[in-house]
């Protein structure tokens, strides 16, 4: 990771912003130019985005606590902007990077983002938000490491590393969202890729040491499988949060999400593969990288480790296998399972419900009933200023109704502090997968068909994982518990891009009437100002 002197300016802004961060922490300054460049993932030429000239981007390597102060330059000629996946913005949805909360930076600008990583441990991962611009690269990963003195569940490994997949098309990023705006659904993938790369990807090891790799599908649409011939990998944090240490010969790894496991290089001295698969489509797309042993004797040999079962139970049961692991740390001394969620009284229940249809002739996806459209001005913005005509709360329902799908700008309304249950209802014959951002919460329960309050009896109440990412199966369920102790404006999306994009999202926002910055940061004094905004003040220097 590039680790720079901050510019003049990008420290001014910083300084301002002192109230809103402990004068105790290290910060990490990085400046990035983001710009196009010839980028061949499947051997071809195409046109990537590239931070500091590289495809993936930088690392971003920080510490529990850390504050994080990033300038971002737009060399490109559209508005950009980047979000990161996982980090929780405590307090401080406006450095979310959506954009419902975060104005674009224009082309041939630059926007500073001033984040910390509150409280958090874990593998994460950024992407840009806007357009269609996560098909042409821009993502990278984040590692947020615990502090020194916070004991880790399982010895210092001997690397550390972060594996980026995910599907990939051969087509300009521009030309998929054409597609797309025309009311036209997205071509199955040409690839999947390693790191950027879509074979040849290698890693060296020592025989006879363990390492981290920390996995994150940064892809469009698919589940991939990820295994590694001949060895056993140790699930031992997923988004943040220490797990049992369960051993996976292979690992379902959904759009969108992150898993950290240890591989220990115990078999003999030789190149392995390391395969990364579509998971539940057909053709089935494979790419694969290797495993090198420092002192091999060989190169790779032999047949692909095999897939596992196409059939949806395989994944059911492993997901449920995924467990947090009470007796560890998290960022905080305190074990994970001193928070005891399954005794608490949910205030709220939340049913999403999922579809996709036609409006205006065409394709869109809805949850709810409602097909998102962005508003003219950022809503946390709108909401700050008091525009009018902007933001409407309560403009999705938080129950399925009958009816067909249509286009509103939805907001969802919550009270701080609120213990909710969420349901996602999925009545598609496709494996979806759910981000919300500025939150951790408890997967409960999943399963098939639909559910209802009887389902509840099969709720895992003591040490169900925690995450930012879930699945839901097939004509199935899944069941979240989330306490809203965040407060802002947090987006609630589908991580398959083209439905996130056309609609698949919504806006929940949290709200209290206090204005105490012990509940919510003020805005930034450096926020860009668009759309109904331009022209107002943030706040006094």
């Amino acid at each position: 990771m590039l680790l720079l002197t901050s510019p003049a300016f990008a420290l001014s802004a910083f300084l301002c912003f002192f109230a809103a961060v402990s004068a105790e922490d290290p910060y990490r300054f990085f400046t990035w130019n983001v710009s196009y460049g010839d980028i061949y993932p499947l051997g071809l030429r195409q046109q990537g985005i590239l931070i500091n000239g590289q495809f993936p981007g930088p690392d971003i390597y920080c510490v529990t606590n850390d504050n994080l102060i990033i300038n971002v330059f737009n060399s490109l000629d559209e508005p950009f902007l980047i979000s990161w996946n996982g980090v929780q913005q405590r307090k401080n949805s406006y450095e979310d990077g959506v954009y419902g909360t975060t104005c674009p930076i224009p082309p041939g600008k630059n926007f500073t983002y001033i984040l910390q990583v509150k409280d958090q441990i874990g593998s994460f991962y950024y992407f840009p938000s806007l357009a269609f611009h996560k098909a042409a690269g821009g993502f990278g990963a984040i590692r947020i490491l615990s502090r020194p003195f916070i004991p880790v569940p399982f010895p210092d490994p001997a690397g550390d590393h972060s594996l980026l997949i995910g599907d990939w098309y051969s087509s300009n990023h521009t030309t998929l969202k054409a597609c797309l705006d025309l009311g036209k659904k997205l071509p199955f993938p040409d690839g999947i890729l390693i790191n950027g790369r879509a074979n040849y990807t290698s890693f060296s090891v020592e025989q006879g040491k363990t390492y981290r790799l920390r996995i994150s599908n940064v892809g469009l649409q698919h589940s991939l499988n990820f295994r590694i011939q001949g060895h056993q990998m140790k699930l031992v944090e997923v988004e943040g949060t220490h797990t049992l240490q369960t051993t996976y010969s292979s690992l379902d790894i959904h759009v969108g999400q992150s898993y950290s496991v240890l591989v220990t290089a115990d078999q003999p001295a030789q190149d392995y593969y390391i395969v990364v698969s579509s998971r539940f489509t057909n053709p089935v797309l494979t790419t694969t990288g290797i495993l090198r042993y420092s002192n091999s004797t060989g190169p790779v040999k032999g047949p692909l480790p095999g897939a596992p079962t196409t059939e949806v139970g395989w994944s059911l049961n492993q997901a449920r296998s995924i467990r947090t692991n009470l007796t560890a740390s998290g960022p905080r001394p305190n074990p994970q399972g001193s928070y005891h969620y399954g005794l608490v009284n949910t205030s709220r229940t939340i049913i999403l419900e999922t579809s996709a249809g036609i409006i205006n002739s065409k394709q869109r996806y809805a949850v709810n009933r409602v097909s998102f459209i962005p508003a003219d001005t950022p809503l946390k913005l709108a909401d700050f200023f008091k525009i009018g005509g902007v933001l409407r709360v309560g403009s999705i329902s938080d129950r399925p109704t009958g009816g067909g799908m249509y286009l509103d700008t939805s907001v969802m309304g919550a009270d701080y502090r609120a213990f909710v249950e969420i349901v996602f209802q999925n009545n598609e014959n496709i494996v979806q997968s759910w981000h919300i951002d500025g939150y951790s919460f408890f997967v409960v329960g999943m399963d098939g068909g639909q559910w209802s309050e009887s389902s509840r009896g099969q709720y895992n109440l003591r040490d169900a994982i925690a995450r930012c990412t879930i699945q839901v199966y097939p004509l199935s369920w899944t069941a979240i518990y989330m306490s809203l102790d965040n407060v802002g404006m947090w987006n609630i999306r589908s991580e398959f891009w083209a439905r996130q994009y056309l609609g698949q999202q919504f806006y929940l926002r949290v709200y209290t009437p206090s204005t105490s910055f012990r509940d919510e940061y003020p805005i930034p004094k450096n926020a860009l100002l668009c759309g109904r905004a331009s022209g107002r003040h943030t706040r006094p220097l």
